[in-house]
């Protein structure tokens, strides 16, 4: 028998898919501002949400690396006095 995992209120990334996240990273940065801050092949060479997919989903160094960016984009976005 498997347990529930437990709710976790306080995590940004609970319940975000992947694709959710790189989309809105290409919206905040732009594919250009994304491949900067991450220079990973599928960010800077004809980039699409689906060829990033498939590779962060290969990679888990570079998926750390996107969520670790997309952390930082929400508490920028916080600290501007946007909406989440």
């Amino acid at each position: 028998m498997t347990t529930p995992t437990p709710s976790q209120p306080h995590n940004p990334l609970h319940g975000k898919t992947l694709e959710a996240i790189v989309t809105e990273l290409a919206e905040y940065y732009g594919w250009e501002g994304l491949g900067e801050r991450i220079p990973v092949r599928c960010f800077t060479f004809e980039p699409s949400v689906n060829s990033s997919l498939k590779f962060l989903r290969k990679t888990p160094w570079a998926r750390e690396k996107v969520e670790g960016l997309y952390l930082f984009m929400l508490r920028e976005i916080r600290r501007q006095g946007g909406v989440q």
